[in-house]
């Protein structure tokens, strides 16, 4: 007998149709260039992570991406700039299109492409993929944070590099989903600065996993992950203290080494580590690289947020209005601090590799 009350759905609205991995991928179907992007910087990053190529993985670009053209402008700077670095630095473009809230605001590009809160995901996720294509068709490898669990399965094979959020690290439907991802994973260290939620993490996501997923088609299904070897932490600071200075990079090696877990790791230079300041990405930058010159084993990579022009700005009710190049969510440092900064680490690392 039905009860004469409903007893789901009591807070939902309505309904909209989302379109299947399998659909958006026939709209924005991967091409052969943008492949051969994805697995070769897939087995660089790897090789990295390794010890095997002692390269610099650097994941720069915007805090996130609301307008495409700048985008693609971002990203042919950066392929030209990796034209001259690449003998010690891997340029792996930062293409972020979520944004977790604490509270309220823009949850970016993929929830609503237009800024104007008519959440038309489907088209923020067919414009996010074609984004991703056109990056990894120049050459550029494309790094992004993985927050909604459903994601990878539309965008996965274009992703060279994946961070797990700071919001997110203890997420065990995070940990599971990171277990399956088919490019390595960085864990960044809690808002609180504490790495053991992260290291469980790295410990748990190398591990495999079964959970609720979806198939291609969108139908939903029983996920069977083998477990992600190159999974990692990235320290980024919290508790209003940074985290990439020696001492503190030591007792993170530490902590991974008692833990079982390869003492490689990543410094974000933003964040807490910069203490939310853009300027000081730079300074933090150098300190990192001079402990890498002086022999640090652990750190393999930096994380950078970067944008045409510095700064931020906040979204107004005239989109017409909006800066060009110019982020809508965190502040950045502009193109020019970014190639000085990038510029100057590849001649420290090279007089490194060239005199010992």
């Amino acid at each position: 007998m039905q009860a004469g009350f409903s007893l789901e759905d009591i807070n939902i609205e309505g309904f909209s149709p989302m379109p299947s991995p399998a659909e958006i991928k026939r709209l924005a179907p991967l091409t052969e260039a943008a492949a051969e992007t994805v697995n070769r910087s897939r087995t660089d990053i790897k090789k990295i992570l390794d010890n095997i190529d002692d390269r610099l993985l650097v994941i720069t670009g915007p805090c996130s991406i609301h307008d495409p053209k700048a985008a693609l402008e971002y990203a042919e700077r950066l392929l030209k700039l990796s034209e001259h670095v690449s003998e010690t630095i891997l340029p792996v473009m930062r293409v972020y299109f979520e944004k977790p809230r604490t509270v309220t605001g823009w949850k970016g590009f993929i929830n609503d492409p237009h800024m104007d809160n008519s959440f038309q995901m489907a088209e923020g996720m067919l414009r996010a993929r074609e984004l991703m294509i056109k990056i990894n068709e120049m050459g550029l490898p494309v790094a992004t944070e993985a927050l909604d669990p459903f994601g990878p399965q539309y965008l996965g094979e274009l992703v060279s590099w994946y961070a797990i959020g700071a919001r997110t690290t203890e997420s065990q439907t995070h940990r599971e989903m990171a277990s399956g991802l088919s490019a390595p994973v960085g864990f960044k260290n809690g808002t609180d600065g504490q790495l053991d939620s992260s290291i469980n993490a790295v410990k748990a996501s190398r591990q495999g996993h079964f959970f609720l997923g979806i198939y291609e088609d969108g139908r939903s299904s029983i996920v069977r992950t083998k477990g992600n070897r190159y999974s990692h932490l990235v320290l980024r600071g919290g508790g209003g203290r940074p985290n990439f200075d020696t001492v503190s990079v030591m007792l993170a090696e530490e902590a991974l080494k008692k833990a079982g877990v390869a003492s490689r790791l990543i410094i974000d230079c933003s964040h807490a580590n910069s203490m939310k300041n853009p300027d000081l990405q730079p300074f933090v930058l150098r300190d990192v690289i001079t402990q890498v010159i002086n022999g640090s084993r652990a750190i393999c990579g930096v994380m950078l947020e970067s944008n045409l022009f510095a700064g931020n700005q906040k979204i107004p009710d005239d989109l017409s209005q909006l800066k060009y190049g110019v982020s809508v969510t965190d502040a950045c440092i502009d193109w020019e601090a970014t190639e000085h900064a990038l510029r100057t680490t590849h001649r420290r690392l090279l007089d490194k590799k060239l005199n010992g």
